[in-house]
């Protein structure tokens, strides 16, 4: 597939995404740029040599959500009767969480500008956030009399707790990269040049582990929000049989007892 709306670059089993139309502030609810994010992530989903996934914006915004001006106008996505606008929302921007959500790598949003509406839920959909000293996130749609529609209200109150998430949406206010980062809601603020650094510092970190355990590391702590106790401890004992039986588990032990850095390959 060939990226129109997107720049996409794997560099030492570090994918990075930008969404790339400044001139629309990154704006998702294009047919093309939906295309685009799931097809990232089905294909991180299936190189096994990508061990995570960054997402940012191109300058000045990380991605101001959806088109206002289409939505004013009725077109586009925001056409039709209600029963045809809920079948736009399920067939178009609501296939981005479902494609972020399900990437079985970890995921760092480096956000680098405004994260509004979708965009901020963009960023929550990733499993950790890096922020810029220009971010500013707003979970605005009861600004524009609509609701969280593309999974919200899923993602925010998991990232920050159910108080500060029904406050953070019932106001519609705008937070910036400090406020953010002291409720949770971001793990680093950085300096504007600093961003992509940082972000590929935590990457490389990530990076580093056995790639068969991340992964599986990733499907434990989101299965943990669902399941019982019982259920967690059985799925996870089946996980870690898989683990002890790998050459890279072999590997992190040799390395441990030799004192020397390990080398994993996926096996």
């Amino acid at each position: 597939m060939t990226f129109t709306e997107i720049l996409f670059e794997v560099e030492k089993g570090i994918a990075i995404v930008t969404l790339n139309r400044p001139e629309t502030r990154n704006i998702i609810t294009s047919a093309e740029m939906i295309a685009e994010i799931e097809e990232v992530c089905r294909l991180v989903n299936r190189d096994l040599s990508v061990k995570v996934l960054i997402i940012t914006g191109a300058d000045p915004a990380f991605s101001s959500g959806g088109n206002v001006k289409e939505m004013a106008a009725k077109t586009g996505m925001f056409q039709g009767s209600p029963a045809k606008l809920m079948e736009n929302y399920r067939k178009n921007v609501q296939r981005i969480p479902m494609a972020v959500h399900n990437v079985e790598i970890p995921t760092i949003a480096a956000v680098n500008g405004a994260a509004i509406g979708a965009g901020c839920d963009l960023a929550l959909m990733c499993d950790m956030r890096v922020a810029s000293e220009k971010a500013r996130f707003g979970e605005t749609f009861l600004n524009v009399g609509i609701i969280p529609g593309d999974g919200g209200a899923y993602f925010l109150p998991r990232a920050v707790g159910m108080a500060k998430a029904c406050e953070i949406t019932f106001t519609g206010d705008i937070i910036d990269g400090r406020d953010a980062l002291e409720m949770g809601l971001v793990n680093y603020l950085t300096a504007h040049d600093a961003l992509l650094p940082r972000a590929n510092e935590l990457a490389r970190k990530i990076a580093a582990k056995p790639p068969e355990a991340l992964r599986m590391s990733k499907r434990l702590l989101y299965m943990g929000q669902c399941l019982t106790l019982p259920h967690l401890l059985e799925q996870s004992a089946a996980f870690q049989a898989i683990c002890h039986h790998t050459e890279d588990h072999k590997e992190a032990l040799s390395a441990m007892f030799e004192k020397r850095e390990p080398e994993y390959k996926g096996e």
